[in-house]
């Protein structure tokens, strides 16, 4: 690392080290992330061929209009109610929503009622999906949390939202759980163990020494709000994202930049840096807030579920050579074992009343 140039974010998370000691991987992450100047998502559009990662909704339009035959289903599920809130967690370019607003149109009734609420805290990313959602023809509000959006029932879409909040992580040594932390090896950022013991709620009962183990309160803190707010006002909502079915141990840390991984405290504030999420812990926050939840499923067999196929042979109807390619490509990546089907996981939440929304009663993790 010593060979790249120092980015802003680095220098001033170095002179606050020197000052006042190491810090958690979840400052690291926060700051990495969402400094309000020198934050990655807050001074770039990191999405497409030019960014450093494609999304699903970027794939192709595909994924969007499945998702938005969901929410119309969902719709009737939770009784079509006359006003609703379809609320989107981290909207990126806002491509997912506008292709779930073009697809669930076919339910009578659904655009009518939609309010849309976008949580996004990037003012440059609120600029992109205003652009993109102009035209919608439904009413658009952005909000800093997901506390702000108003008492509705609610239809709630997270893609690759909750990989990127922030993590703690611990280690074991020989005695007890320490903290990891960034510190300064030199003049070098550099990942170390804290002194002192972890905070018991943060280390796993058994492990080996060696064994690290993350966990992420504030993810669990907005899954049980969530949650809290479908139970009460009634709901349905879909999260999509990388992670494991169940809590494991492991350190699922990592950075991304043009494509490609990088070590995670490669130039801060200019890289990705993601966790796999825990899907076990996170629908336990979700049950906690008093929804139900269903899942976690592989996201290629809830794809093929949901009619994969069947749009993709309609959009190849009217297409060239060339976009036929582009199409089974796409379906391949969205879809395939070796690509995003098995390692993106789909959990469904519901208010308790609600039935099981389809096509989960037919799938398993």
């Amino acid at each position: 690392m010593s060979g790249q140039r120092e980015t802003p974010l680095e220098a001033e998370l170095k002179a606050q080290i020197a000052q006042d000691g190491p810090i958690t991987i979840a400052h690291y992450m926060a700051q990495a992330l969402g400094h309000p100047k020198h934050g990655y998502y807050m001074s770039r559009d990191p999405f497409g061929g030019r960014g450093d990662f494609i999304t699903a909704p970027e794939v192709s339009q595909i994924f969007g209009e499945l998702i938005g035959v969901w929410c119309a289903a969902g719709f009737q599920m939770i009784g079509a109610p006359e006003r609703f809130a379809l609320v989107e967690l981290g909207p990126g370019r806002g491509t997912l929503m506008s292709d779930v607003l073009r697809a669930a149109k076919v339910m009578p009734g659904f655009l009518a009622a939609a309010e849309v609420h976008l949580v996004e805290t990037s003012p440059l990313m609120r600029q992109n999906q205003k652009i993109k959602l102009g035209g919608a023809g439904v009413p658009v509000t952005w909000h800093e949390s997901f506390e702000s959006v108003p008492d509705l029932p609610l239809i709630v879409l997270a893609n690759e939202f909750f990989d990127a909040l922030p993590i703690r992580q611990v280690q074991k040594s020989e005695a007890n759980w320490l903290e990891r932390v960034v510190g300064l090896e030199g003049d070098q950022l550099s990942i170390g163990l804290a002194h002192k013991e972890a905070p018991p709620a943060f280390a796993p009962t058994e492990a080996q020494p060696g064994t690290i183990a993350e966990v992420s309160t504030i993810r669990d803190h907005i899954a049980q709000t969530i949650g809290g707010k479908i139970a009460s006002h009634g709901g349905c909502g879909l999260v999509i994202d990388y992670g494991h079915a169940q809590s494991a141990a492991g350190d699922t840390l990592q950075a991304m930049s043009k494509h490609g991984y990088v070590d995670v405290l490669h130039q801060p504030g200019h890289c990705d840096v993601t966790s796999h999420v825990d899907f076990e812990s996170l629908a336990r926050g979700f049950e906690t807030g008093g929804a139900k939840t269903y899942g976690p499923v592989p996201q290629g067999p809830f794809l093929h579920a949901m009619g994969l196929e069947v749009r993709a042979e309609k959009l190849k109807e009217k297409a060239m050579s060339r976009q036929k390619r582009l199409i089974n490509s796409a379906v391949e990546r969205l879809a395939g074992r070796e690509q995003m089907g098995e390692l993106f996981k789909v959990l469904a939440i519901t208010h308790p009343d609600c039935p099981m929304p389809a096509p989960f009663e037919g799938l398993s993790a």
